[in-house]
């Protein structure tokens, strides 16, 4: 079957299309044959080389994806969830010999799979679950109580707005940073409050919650200049490794959806809400030919992309 491999480590012209074999599942495994795979910005800083140390146990070429929807191909034995033909979603791990979800066929665990909610599309599923379940584990980390204020950087982005829309289902106050042009569609999500981006946006946050905020997740990565917003004893967290300390008893905390590689659970809520109409944003940024998936590789890194863009197979 046809992947999109990475040779080695560089720009996007680096991606290639390859015939790659795939082993049959194994017990409590589930196949699927991807119709839709997503590209997010942890593809990029694979494709790169930004975290080549942890593909060190891994032999080239590499496959990227996280995010995949299609129909289940085959099973393993004990897989009691599903049967050949279910239009399924799953979240899939790269960092293993056989690679990611950009590929024809992938093999994963039965928990990291779940049916496609019945109001969406394959090509929406396609774009859920990663993020999705990034959004629950950053929730998980932050740890706020009911009530809490929360500020979510870059508001208007893709995983802020499942951020977003979870923290208010979980009782919490919500301020985000936007442009303008991207308040309205912030405050549909269910923020509280929208502040200018940009320089001092930290200030602007202290006028509008004096004392500043219970706690930062940042998913723009704008890092110390954001700290004066949160109050003393609060917590940043981010979905990179950051070494840097605020001080002021601030709690610094990374999210990682490999905590939640078999969630069946959360991929449950996250359909169930899908269902709901709770996820408003699932957009195809651009679809791809697996042939072509450089460009899906050039729109995320130029930023700006409300959606994600589909390799479709």
């Amino acid at each position: 079957m046809r992947a999109v491999v990475i040779p080695q480590f560089g720009g996007p012209d680096v991606l290639a299309v390859q015939s790659v074999t795939v082993r049959p599942a194994a017990a409590g495994e589930v196949r699927v044959r991807v119709r839709a795979a997503a590209v997010n910005p942890t593809d990029i800083a694979t494709r790169s080389g930004l975290v080549a140390a942890a593909y060190a146990d891994f032999a080239p070429p590499y496959i990227a994806g996280m995010d995949a929807a299609g129909t289940v191909e085959s099973v393993g034995a004990g897989v009691d969830r599903f049967q050949v033909g279910d239009e399924v979603m799953a979240i899939v791990m790269p960092r293993r010999p056989e690679g990611g979800a950009h590929a024809e066929l992938v093999v994963v665990p039965q928990a990291a799979v779940a049916p496609v909610p019945e109001s969406l599309s394959i090509e929406q599923a396609a774009m859920l679950p990663m993020n999705g379940l990034t959004a629950l584990e950053a929730l998980e980390v932050l740890d706020q109580p009911a009530g809490a204020t929360l500020m979510v950087t870059g508001g208007a982005g893709y995983l802020a707005s499942f951020v977003i829309v979870l923290a208010k289902r979980a009782g919490l106050r919500v301020i985000a940073d936007g442009n303008p042009a991207e308040h309205e569609a912030i405050r549909r999500r269910g923020a509280d409050i929208v502040v200018e981006r940009g320089e001092k946006v930290a200030q602007r946050v202290v006028d509008v919650v004096p004392g500043g905020v219970d706690a930062v997740l940042d998913t723009a990565l704008i890092g110390s200049d954001v700290f004066p917003a949160i109050r003393d004893g609060g917590v940043y967290a981010t979905v990179r490794t950051f070494r840097e300390q605020a001080g002021r008893g601030i709690s610094m905390r990374e999210v990682w959806v490999r905590a939640r590689l078999e969630d069946t659970a959360g991929l449950l809520e996250l359909s169930s809400l899908a269902t709901e109409g709770s996820f408003d944003f699932l957009d195809v940024a651009a679809r791809v030919t697996p042939e072509d998936a450089a460009r899906a590789h050039r729109l995320v890194e130029a930023g700006g992309l409300r959606g994600r863009p589909l390799i479709i197979f």
